[in-house]
């Protein structure tokens, strides 16, 4: 069995694992405090001593393609959809000519609530810009999605979603995914996980578009 300090003190995990990405659209954010990216990595840790090499290798590289590869509906027109919840309807069309923020989200998903001020800040900030929310909630509990938004002040554009008919649209499965969508209705960025929306190089960004 290869040792841990071997294959975590490698260039090819250390690049994983830690400093600034760099995504397809040439744009750079930078990851977490290690803190906040601990618990994420251990089960990267753990699967050293529970797989051969050769198994753990692939699961490593499959893992760097997930999040960090272009993703194939980049540079095409975003799926539209149309959800309605008890509360409203939200048709994706209606926002063309906006840049908006595609938001996959949970209320029982940690990385999901970790985000959300720094989503509502930016709302707050870029919305003048022409910049819009749309987050989709995939939760089944209805009561427990209304208590969210009302215990946490999110004041987003949300809908409830619990068959997940539009996440499934984009092939989502991990949450929260977030998807940058012009002002011509063409997806120009993918992030997969918790985001610092308020970071400049972001909102730099999305301003831009």
């Amino acid at each position: 069995m290869i040792p841990l300090q071997a294959l975590f003190g490698s260039p090819f995990v250390g690049a994983i694992a830690a400093g600034a990405v760099k995504h397809a659209s040439g744009l750079t954010t930078r990851r977490p405090p290690l803190q906040l990216r601990i618990h994420y990595y251990s089960w990267v840790r753990r699967l050293v001593y529970l797989v051969s090499p050769a198994a753990f290798v692939l699961i490593i590289s499959l893992s760097a393609c997930y999040s960090g590869a272009r993703p194939p509906r980049i540079g095409s027109s975003a799926p539209d959809f149309t959800v309605q919840d008890s509360d409203r309807a939200v048709a994706l069309h209606d926002f063309r000519g906006q840049v908006v923020v595609l938001n996959f989200w949970a209320t029982w998903c940690p990385p999901c609530v970790e985000e959300m001020p720094s989503l509502v800040e930016m709302q707050r900030r870029m919305k003048a810009k022409g910049v819009t929310v749309v987050a989709v909630s995939v939760d089944v509990d209805q009561n427990a999605y209304h208590q969210f938004l009302k215990d946490h002040n999110v004041n987003l554009l949300t809908v409830r979603d619990p068959n997940q008919k539009s996440s499934n649209l984009y092939g989502t499965f991990k949450f929260p995914e977030t998807y940058v969508i012009d002002r011509k209705g063409v997806m120009r960025r993918k992030f997969i996980g918790a985001v610092e929306w308020t970071s400049p190089e972001i909102t730099d960004f999305l301003g831009k578009l």
